[in-house]
C-alpha cells in the first residue's frame, strides 16, 4: 500500500519515523541504522507530548509546540501523512493520533512498521553521523487545530467506566495491580475493562482484520452501541486501542493522562483485581 502511494506522484506522503520504546534506547539510534527513504525522525517525547507533571507521563502537547514539530518534519495541512514505528505501531498510533486530534485529514499507520518495510524487502537509507537525526525536510504548513477527537479527563474516565465501556490497554498484571513498574500505584479505574494493546496485532505486529478486532471488542462490550474510551499508563498504547476501535470501525475516546495522571491525584479511587 505504501509503495503505491509513494508511485502516485504528487503530493508524495510525508513518511515520519516515531520509533520509541519505554526505557529502551532512543529511537534515533534505530532511525540511524536504517530508515524509509526520505523519512523524518520524531521524537516520541520531545514532540509527541507535553513535559511530563500532574497530567501524566506523556500529556498533551502544547498545540503551538506540536504544530512547530510537524513543521520541522515538513507536515503541511494538504499532504498525507505516513508513519511507522518498530513494528507493532504503539508509538506511530499515538503521532497518528495526535496528528488526527490536533485537525490533519490524511494521516495513515505503516502497519507492520519497519520490520514489514524491510521483511519485504524493500530499500532503507541510514544517517552517517552520530548526531545526525537524519533527512532535514522542507518546512512544512501545519496548523495545529485541537479537539478533532474525543479525549477524556479524569471525570470523564471515571463517569464513563460506569455507564460505557472503559479499556485499559495494559498488560493483564498491571491491570489487576500484581505489579506496577512506572507509577507510584498499582491497580486499574474501578469498572474499567482489561484489553491489553498485544490483543490488537498479531505475532508479526500487523493489526488483526478488522472482523476479528470487532469480535475481540464485542466480547469486551465495546461496540459503535455503546460509548467507548480507552486508557493506559501514560496514553501511548491507549492510542493504540483507539486506533484498533477504529479499524474495528468502533469511535473512541482517549484518556490521554491515563493511569500517571489519575493516580497522581490521591482522591482518586483505584481497584484491583479482576473487573
Amino acid at each position: 500500500m505504501l509503495e503505491r502511494l509513494l508511485k502516485r506522484g504528487e503530493p508524495a506522503p510525508v513518511l515520519l519515523d516515531v520509533r520509541w520504546r519505554l526505557g529502551g534506547p532512543p529511537g534515533v539510534e534505530a532511525y540511524r541504522k536504517g530508515h524509509l527513504p526520505g523519512a523524518v525522525f520524531v521524537d516520541l517525547d520531545r514532540d509527541v507530548a507535553g513535559p511530563p507533571g500532574p497530567n501524566g507521563r506523556h500529556p498533551l502537547p502544547e498545540p503551538a509546540d506540536f504544530e512547530a514539530a510537524m513543521r520541522r518534519a515538513g507536515v503541511s495541512g494538504d499532504r498525507p501523512v505516513v508513519v511507522y514505528d518498530g513494528a507493532d505501531s504503539t508509538a506511530a498510533a499515538r503521532l497518528w493520533w495526535t496528528l488526527r486530534y490536533f485537525g490533519h485529514q490524511n494521516v495513515r499507520v505503516l502497519d507492520g512498521g519497519y520490520h514489514a518495510w524491510t521483511t519485504a524487502g524493500h530499500p532503507v537509507e541510514t544517517a552517517d553521523a552520530e548526531g545526525e537525526e537524519g533527512v532535514a525536510a522542507e518546512p512544512g504548513d501545519f496548523t495545529a487545530r485541537p479537539g478533532s477527537l474525543p479525549v477524556l479527563d479524569a471525570a470523564g474516565a471515571e463517569s464513563l467506566a460506569k455507564a460505557g465501556v472503559l479499556l485499559d490497554a495494559r498488560a493483564s498484571e498491571r491491570y489487576r495491580g500484581e505489579v506496577e513498574p512506572i507509577d507510584p500505584v498499582a491497580g486499574h479505574i474501578p469498572g474499567a475493562v482489561n484489553a491489553p494493546t498485544l490483543g490488537n496485532v498479531g505475532v508479526d505486529g500487523r493489526f488483526l482484520p478488522a472482523e476479528l478486532l470487532r469480535e475481540r471488542f464485542a466480547q469486551l462490550g465495546a461496540t459503535d452501541a455503546v460509548d467507548v474510551g480507552a486508557y493506559c499508563g501514560s496514553g501511548v498504547t491507549a492510542a493504540h486501542e483507539i486506533l484498533a476501535l477504529h479499524l474495528a470501525g468502533i469511535p473512541a475516546a482517549l484518556y490521554v493522562g491515563s493511569w500517571s495522571a489519575w493516580v497522581a491525584d490521591p482522591t482518586n479511587p483505584v481497584a484491583t483485581g479482576e473487573s
